[in-house]
């Protein structure tokens, strides 16, 4: 099988503040006097795997393992500290709500503000806006500021954009959880559709159940590690079994 996604040996390291600053002058007082100390946070650890091509890949970790970290690597929004990913295809990232949206702006702005952020051009843009209006189910709202929806509206927006194309690679976090019943079970539909034209899926979620219906091959996190990887049924199981 052709790899899609190639992780190699990735690490991830954050810095964090000893200090506690509450403003702007008081950094820069403190940062001039070299008074400010770091304590750096390895969040993914020499890091490992390939997805291939039409893979539908599952992420499963508990709180604080990495999973949304390797999801952001794997899509650019984050530069790996020490290793590379090679991505061979177009990414539609469903990471965070709101992501690539400007509150202030109205949701019909925004389709085209997030359009252009995922690489759509204008012309698409305009052309599929029906199409990403009908599936958010938003049309009532179109001309009110984003910074007024709740979480479950910002991801109908979301995952109506970033699938209105179908992509060679899509990206899932958990916010599909939040929407309504209704809604998971359409974007499942889409995301069956999509799976079978081709797209290579990776998919977070804390329902095991979910990732072995879905998914063929996945991987287990743990304090930024991998500590399983292969077939959906062998990493279910693991983490079954280690975690219930």
């Amino acid at each position: 099988m052709e790899p899609i996604i190639t992780v190699e040996n990735v690490s991830m390291s954050f810095k964090t503040s000893n200090e506690k600053i509450t403003n702007l002058k008081e950094f820069v007082i403190k940062k001039v006097k070299n008074q400010i100390t770091y304590n750096e946070f390895l969040a993914l650890k020499d890091i490992s795997f390939e997805i291939n091509r039409g893979d539908i890949f599952g992420i499963l970790g508990l709180n604080g393992a990495g999973k949304s970290t390797i999801l952001k690597v794997i899509s650019g929004i984050l530069k790996p500290t020490k290793g590379k990913v090679s991505i061979k295809g177009k990414i539609a990232p469903l990471i965070e709500l709101g992501a690539g949206f400007d509150p202030e702006l109205t949701a019909r702005d925004n389709i085209f503000l997030n359009g252009a952020i995922l690489g759509y051009d204008d012309k698409f843009i305009k052309k599929t806006f029906d199409e990403i209006v009908e599936f958010s189910e938003l049309k009532n709202f179109l001309d009110i500021p984003v910074k007024n929806f709740s979480s479950g509206m910002y991801a109908r927006l979301g995952f109506a954009i970033a699938t209105a194309l179908t992509p060679d690679i899509l990206i899932v976090d958990e916010i599909l959880s939040v929407g309504d019943f209704k809604f998971q079970e359409k974007c499942h539909e889409k995301i069956q559709n999509m799976i079978q034209k081709g797209t290579t899926i990776v998919i977070v979620s804390h329902s095991i159940k979910e990732i072995r219906e879905l998914c063929n091959r996945g991987i287990v996190l743990e304090k930024g590690e991998k500590v399983k990887y292969g077939s959906i049924n062998e990493v279910c199981d693991y983490y079954f079994q280690k975690y219930n």
